[in-house]
């Protein structure tokens, strides 16, 4: 737990120096350009080791290495074929099965994407960058290493849906499931928040999602067809999360009150309201659909950008840093939930952090053979 507190503060700090507005100057370096390279460099060497250096840490690292060594063994698996090319490829270059690389090549790439979108999109990186550590987005990426690889490139797709470049947002989406296919329910739902809603049409919406009450068997059939696996599995027993509709609703509430000045006529923060109008309205209707929080995650990943937006929007000082200061201590209480109740439950087991430096591989490669 110690060592988690310690990367977010740590890292959270280190954004604090970058600007990633600053001005680029031709055939020259600013000091400021040379503070965010050294910045971006630690923060991204920091949680690439913590995360690559694991062992047996998150509730399916186990399972992974199963899936791998199935892979290996020219055995069917129920993973997209990127990921299982990739294991190939990398286990051939090994020689062994060395899952630690396969991880390590995740981790890469997964914090990597979310650290080059953030500073691309951020109105503010370091009140962004915090945002995404006080979430648990980076440490919940010990988990489900495919899905979490689909979600950074989900983040990169928002700028193609804002600037209605299709066949890019169409193609990275299309990417995202060669490793996990779940990425694919962004081509309706980003579309969907990208458009101009008139009242009636969301009151239209709104009737639509009363069906969600009365035609469950037709939406969890439905889900089964797309997902055969999910058949006669844990997965189905569904469930929601009360902590996500809560944090929804309050970025609503906050929305709503700065909705003439900095949402209606602003189409990038529109897009961010209907992300998470639609994330609430899944969390609340959508309960009895497997792994809800799956989906969610591809619309509330836009908080991270939308809060910044929504609090500088605040004309009045005062209530700008009162509100701010009120954003700030949230998400810290959200951290604290996360990591002192969360973080150690069978659904995420990322605590205790183990690393293979002082571990022997052979116990977790024994329960695979």
């Amino acid at each position: 737990m110690i060592i988690y507190i310690f990367v977010a503060v740590f890292t959270v700090s280190l954004g604090l120096l970058v600007d990633n507005h600053c001005k680029v100057r031709r055939n020259s370096v600013t000091r400021q350009q040379m503070l965010n390279g050294l910045s971006l460099s630690a923060v991204f060497l920091l949680l690439f080791g913590i995360s690559a250096c694991r062992l047996n840490v998150g509730n399916d690292y186990a399972k992974y290495v199963e899936f791998m060594h199935l892979i290996n063994s020219n055995a069917f698996v129920p993973t997209e074929f990127g990921f299982n090319q990739v294991v190939r490829i990398l286990y051939g270059i090994s020689g062994f099965e060395n899952y630690l690389l396969v991880f390590a090549f995740f981790a890469f790439f997964t914090i990597l994407l979310f650290l080059y979108g953030i500073y691309q999109q951020a109105d503010s990186f370091p009140f962004s960058f915090f945002l995404f550590m006080a979430f648990g987005y980076y440490f919940q990426s010990f988990n489900t290493v495919r899905y979490y690889l689909a979600l950074a490139l989900a983040l990169l797709a928002i700028p193609y849906v804002l600037r209605r470049e299709w066949v890019k947002f169409f193609l990275l989406a299309c990417l995202g499931a060669t490793m996990h296919k779940s990425i694919l329910v962004i081509i309706p739902l980003y579309i969907l928040a990208s458009l101009p809603w008139k009242k009636w049409q969301l009151a239209l919406a709104a009737a639509f999602c009363s069906t969600f009450f009365f035609m469950q068997d037709f939406y969890l059939k439905a889900v089964i067809f797309l997902y055969p696996t999910y058949e006669d599995t844990e997965y189905l027993e569904g469930g929601t999360s009360y902590v996500n509709i809560a944090r929804c609703a309050g970025v609503l509430i906050l929305a709503l009150l700065c909705y003439q000045r900095t949402v209606k006529e602003n189409k990038r923060n529109r897009f961010y309201f209907y992300c998470n109008l639609g994330a609430l309205v899944m969390y609340v209707c959508c309960s009895f659909l497997p792994i809800i929080s799956r989906i969610g995650y591809y619309l509330t990943i836009t908080h991270i950008f939308f809060l910044p937006t929504l609090l500088a929007g605040i004309e009045n000082k005062k209530l700008r840093r009162l509100a701010s200061a009120g954003v700030i201590l949230a998400a810290m209480v959200y951290f604290g939930v996360f990591i002192l109740m969360k973080a150690g439950n069978d659904g995420l087991r990322i605590l205790p952090y183990e690393t293979f430096m002082f571990h022997d591989m052979v116990p977790i490669l024994s329960d695979v053979n």
